[in-house]
């Protein structure tokens, strides 16, 4: 190991370009982050040799000079805004005194709002793990693994709406993770109940005997095939370079086939299924949907019947892959039979399981949450892992060092036991490459994220999350457990977790971090014990309990993975942020500008329903930190700012009416702090993407996106909170579908397609408002020949309004639809409404009394 001394001039790097002695190759973006303190360089000296537990992560903080410039321009800000108000005060000269005092309570909102949002973000940590030290401690020499088991939760619905080939690339990528294979299980969650994705499974099973031994072989990165034959370089860096172009060919080549199977299912089963009932003359048997076996499938059936339908059907188990041998399997040598390789290669597949929850009518089956609860449970009666990670079926691993990156923060020997969940940043394939709707959302995953981390941690944000299966279950962390008899006693109360005995059994065991996975013949045992895990898997099993209350993911408000997180962190847990380089996982992301603003509408939609919820910030106990607190005040309370700051969109209609109209006296002077005032945000966020290793393209997309979702999307939201505050259902909430694609001209289709809903029609107004204001002011100029001191004046308020329109100009384009591939038509457009607008009204403004500029 290097000298305490050495470390300490180290800079943080990825731990994945580190050799075994832990020296580290510095980045760009890093270099302006250092080691966090003294003791923590020299326990990362030490060994297990030195009687003290190694450490798995470093935490990193950012240089000081660039830090305290941060927050002392915070600071400067806060006086700004003070002073701002109290000029205000002491200047109530208003054209109308209604207007200023709405615009005074906005003021104060936004500053109030801002500055909760900047204080949790003034001591940001980077954790990086210490993979090294991890294989170290945990791979043994003679080839076993002592790393805890694990839990893949993968979550599907509808293989329209989520393309069947994203997840099985999905699986894929999971089978073939770098984890030991006898240590983790995938439990597949097939929340429509339909053939064509269990028979999709199958398929992919087949595929993945050929897909992951070559994975193995030649370590391949990223293991979703999708992805990998689709990058034009794959450096590599396997073991058997003599091999890798043949065996490269032959496994596309399978891999076009398994595509093209994967693709027919649809026809398969409908032909399949039409042939059976035409040859079976019982009225049971008609319409029913058929497996290849010769037997009637028991989710829903293609033509719809009663008890086979969507929302109404019997649960469906099946183990898809079996849990493997401890041993290595070598595979076969190269043959006419088997034209691969695998002679030196580990064959073994880790375990795949196939869930269908029961459906009937009647009962609110919590959708995502729902399914994930199922989940949890058929998971405690087979492996039992102590850890789990759950997955949205269009998100795959694209870096296969994942899984133990995040075990680095669950085992490290200071706050391990007590991290709830370990969360990764969501990263996409197929955003177009200015990112125009700002779907990486970089600002909130690479700078308030990394505040957080610094608190109590970052807040769950669904896919890609690591969590503590006991923590699900509402444990407390052992750092609030009043005795060590507490710690192994989970609350096992069957008002609670429900009736099922061997699940209630099953609790305890699911915090050792020591045990293995049950035998293959233990497994197959417990799986078909079928009336256990049926009672689990049915609707009625969480009548009465607290299931998606305070065990398990929550129900009933929209952001699920939120208020789960929320929930944790006021129990005392600690969450950890970590983006990998390369990112750890990838998905596909809505780049419809239509879809875009749903999701920004499910997600302010159901941050109001946190706060007036149970799960209130204000109303969690001590053991949420204060910091933690403040972020999550601020998190379901953002979309409040669209009552303001509407109005301040929409104040250039003063420069329609005839004189002069200002909301503020003397305007220059107020124009002026406001100038000011944005000028100093604007300069913290240029420090804020330097510590964040962001761009200025991150920054500025950001920016559009809060004015674009403020101005049409959060009112939406607030009405949403108002119809079920009278009893109502409320707003529906829209999921997104993504869209198969193929190839970067089809990638990138759905970027210009206009789907024309009332979510889109406040933002066109608001930047009608303000084109009109601008054209109004000219006018007004012309007509009334105004002085350089008058030009000046409205100038300076006209600022506000082209700052608008660029930062709508993302809208715009979405709008125009196919017409934004040539940006220059949008600004034709613009100069010439200007210039209409602009003479129409100086021509009123010379012949129309009222128009006059007086």
């Amino acid at each position: 190991m290097s000298s305490p001394a050495a470390a300490a001039g180290r800079r943080l790097a990825d731990p994945l370009l580190a050799a075994s002695n832990d020296d580290v190759v510095v980045s760009a973006k890093d270099r302006y982050w250092v080691p966090s303190d003294e003791k923590e360089i020299r326990l990362a000296s030490q060994d297990c040799g030195g009687g003290t537990a190694p450490l798995l992560y470093r935490t990193f903080r950012v240089k000081g000079f660039l830090i305290n410039l941060y927050r002392l321009l915070t600071l400067v800000r806060v006086m700004l805004v003070i002073l701002f108000f109290t000029w205000r005060m002491e200047h109530r000269d208003s054209d109308s005194m209604w207007l200023w005092w709405i615009s005074v309570v906005g003021d104060l909102w936004f500053g109030v709002t801002w500055l909760l949002n900047q204080v949790t973000k003034l001591k940001p940590r980077k954790c990086v793990p210490k993979l090294s030290m991890l294989k170290q401690k945990f791979d043994l020499s003679d080839g076993i693994s002592d790393l805890p088991i694990l839990d893949v939760f993968i979550n599907t619905v509808d293989p329209v709406d989520e393309p069947m080939l994203y997840t099985m690339n999905s699986i894929l990528s999971i089978l073939a993770t770098d984890y030991p294979v006898e240590k983790y299980a995938t439990y597949f969650s097939d929340d429509g109940g339909s053939l064509i994705h269990y028979e999709g499974l199958l398929e992919t099973t087949k595929f993945a005997a050929l897909w992951v031994p070559f994975c193995r072989k030649h370590c391949v990165e990223p293991r979703a095939p999708e992805s990998y034959f689709g990058r034009n370089v794959c450096p590599y860096t396997g073991h058997a370079p003599s091999d890798f172009l043949d065996d490269h060919r032959r496994i596309r080549a399978e891999y076009g086939e398994f595509k093209a199977r994967l693709d027919g299912l649809s026809t398969v089963i409908e032909q399949r299924s039409e042939a059976r009932n035409s040859a079976n003359t019982k009225d049971g048997h008609v319409n029913a949907t058929w497996m290849a076996d010769g037997t009637q499938w028991q989710g829903t059936w293609i033509e719809p019947a009663k008890g086979h339908k969507k929302g109404h059907h019997p649960a469906v188990f099946q183990v898809m892959l079996n849990q493997p041998s401890d041993d290595p399997q070598l595979g076969m040598p190269a043959s006419s039979d088997h034209p691969l390789d695998f002679s030196a290669v580990d064959v073994r597949l880790p375990t795949l399981v196939y869930i269908a929850r029961e459906k009937r009518p009647g009962y609110d089956h919590q959708k995502k949450a729902g399914a994930m609860n199922v989940q949890l449970r058929v998971s405690a009666l087979l492996s039992n892992a102590p850890f789990i990670i759950n997955f949205d079926g269009d998100h795959y691993i694209n870096n296969s060092q994942a899984f133990r990156a995040a075990m680095c923060f669950m085992l490290d020997p200071r706050d391990g036991d007590n991290t709830a969940f370990v969360q990764f940043p969501q990263r996409f394939d197929d955003v177009d490459p200015t990112d125009r709707y700002c779907n990486h959302n970089r600002m909130f995953f690479d700078a308030t994220l990394l505040g957080l981390n610094g608190v109590q941690g970052p807040s769950f944000v669904g896919t890609g999350c690591m969590f503590r299966r006991v923590a699900l279950y509402g444990a407390d962390p052992p750092q609030w457990r009043p005795d060590d008899a507490a710690k192994a006693k989970v609350l096992q109360r069957p008002n609670v977790f429900g009736k099922s005995t061997a699940f209630i059994n099953s609790m305890p065991a699911a915090a050792n971090q020591e045990r293995s996975i049950a035998s293959p013949a233990t497994l197959q045992e417990t799986a078909s014990a079928d009336a256990e895990l049926a009672t689990v898997m049915t609707c009625a099993y969480e009548d009465g309990t607290e299931w998606g209350n305070d065990v398990g993911w929550v129900y009933n408000i929209a952001t699920e993975d939120v208020v789960t997180g929320f929930r944790l962190h006021r129990n005392g847990w600690r969450s950890t942020y970590y983006a990998m380089e390369p990112d750890a996982f990838r998905g596909t992301a809505p780049i419809n500008l239509t879809e875009r603003l749903y999701q920004i509408l499910r997600w302010s939609g159901g941050s109001l329903e946190m706060f007036f919820s149970r799960f209130c910030p204000l109303l969690a106990g001590r053991r949420l930190h204060p910091m933690q607190r403040i972020a999550y005040i601020n998190m379901t309370t953002y979309p409040v700012s669209t009552f303001f700051l509407v109005m301040y969109d929409l104040y250039p209609v003063m420069w329609l009416v005839h004189g002069q109209f200002y909301i503020q006296r003397p305007f220059q002077t107020f124009a002026l702090f406001v100038a000011v005032i944005i000028a100093t945000v604007e300069l913290i966020g240029m420090v804020e993407i330097k510590w964040a290793g962001l761009t200025l393209l991150d920054w500025f997309r950001n920016e559009q996106f809060y004015i674009i979702g403020t101005t049409g999307v959060y009112p939406m939201a607030l009405l949403h909170i108002l119809l079920r505050s009278l009893g109502l259902k409320g707003v529906s909430f829209k999921l997104t579908a993504k869209k198969l694609t193929g190839g970067a001209r089809e990638r990138l289709a759905e970027l210009y397609d206009v789907q024309w809903v009332p979510l889109l029609v406040p933002t066109v107004v608001v930047m009608a408002v303000n084109v009109a204001a601008i054209g109004a002011a000219a006018g007004k100029a012309i007509a009334g020949r105004w002085s350089a001191a008058q030009v000046a004046g409205a100038s300076t308020g006209l600022l506000f309004n082209v700052w608008m329109l660029l930062l709508l100009y993302p809208f715009a384009l979405g709008i125009m639809g196919r017409w934004s591939k040539r940006p220059y038509i949008l600004f034709a457009l613009l100069v010439a409404a200007l210039a209409v607008i602009t003479t129409v009204y100086a021509t009123l403004a010379s012949s129309v009394p009222y128009f006059h500029s007086g």
